[in-house]
């Protein structure tokens, strides 16, 4: 097991996108602050995407502005296309963009309305952007383990989007379990794979837990000594293409109590990432999949 992880928060934007509520700015802005000040240093607050799309995300430049001052949080948000990069950098707020291609070019399409070879060619549009801006930048391959379209996806497309996002510029690559078809044997298979494609660079894993595997993925990642993770509070969010009903994204304070158990530190709070969560069922008013803020942890450490 790794001595250390990182959490990225995900739950501002990728919980709320797929949420059937609307929360104003101002909501937006008191769960992302508190999953500051439970340590979290790495939040994904919005996605510069067509409000059209995706109303939920319409605020994405008044949520970034609104959290720009959070000492030693990097604001990040996700971008799908050379417009998003330009909203994004045009704030001046955002510290990373997180652009998104899916192995799956079927999926692709019902996603952004692009084929996944038109998806790399706006993601050399968002290198060059965050290049000139001196913007970090992060590649988020979807669908890498499996599409509820086109079935099981071939490793050699997974790997050759690691390869192409290196050479781009991106500093990180994670694998998404977009609609939670991984298991346990495909992380093992993928992953190691996916370290040599990346040539030095950190792949993080983002996990979904609509099938019930998402902490046995993430034990099995651990094991093999990945170090960076997606995760959202009090589990929000999932994936429109999946039933309404299935969990989505793992749950921060979930995943945080597993890791705090194994003897993994993760600099976080979890009694704040508790009161995170909890808040998050608030502002929401929807009961949310997240376990520990309810059975609480198994002894009473709160750090690790």
């Amino acid at each position: 097991m790794p001595a250390a992880i990182e959490v990225r928060e995900v739950g501002p934007r990728d919980g709320l996108q797929n949420i059937d509520v609307t929360l104003t700015v101002e909501d937006k802005v008191r769960l992302i602050r508190a999953a500051a000040a439970a340590g979290l240093r790495r939040i994904e607050a919005a996605s510069f995407v067509s409000p059209r799309a995706v109303p939920q995300m319409a605020d994405a430049e008044e949520v970034v502005r609104a959290v720009r001052d959070l000492p030693g949080v990097s604001v990040e948000a996700l971008v799908p296309n050379g417009r998003g990069g330009e909203r994004a950098i045009g704030t001046g707020a955002v510290d990373r963009l997180v652009f998104v291609v899916a192995a799956s070019s079927t999926f692709n399409e019902r996603n952004v309305r692009m084929t996944t070879e038109e998806s790399a060619r706006e993601l050399h549009r968002v290198a060059g952007l965050a290049a000139a801006a001196g913007t970090p930048l992060s590649v988020v391959v979807a669908t890498a383990f499996g599409c509820p379209y086109a079935g099981d996806v071939p490793a050699e497309t997974v790997l050759s989007l690691v390869s192409l996002a290196v050479r781009e510029g991106a500093d990180e690559v994670f694998l998404a379990d977009t609609t939670g078809m991984a298991t346990p044997a495909s992380i093992a298979s993928l992953v190691p794979v996916a370290r040599s494609a990346a040539d030095g660079r950190p792949v993080g894993l983002h996990l979904h837990d609509t099938r019930a595997l998402g902490m046995a993925n993430a034990l099995t990642a651990l094991t093999l000594g990945v170090t960076l993770f997606d995760a959202s509070v009090a589990g929000m969010g999932g994936c429109p293409f999946a039933p309404p009903s299935a969990r989505g994204n793992i749950s921060t304070e979930d995943f945080v109590h597993l890791a705090h158990e194994l003897g993994t530190a993760t600099g976080l709070d979890l009694s704040a990432l508790v009161g995170a969560a909890r808040l998050a069922e608030e502002l929401t008013g929807r009961e949310l999949p997240g376990q520990i803020m309810r059975a609480g942890p198994r002894l009473p450490v709160a750090t690790g």
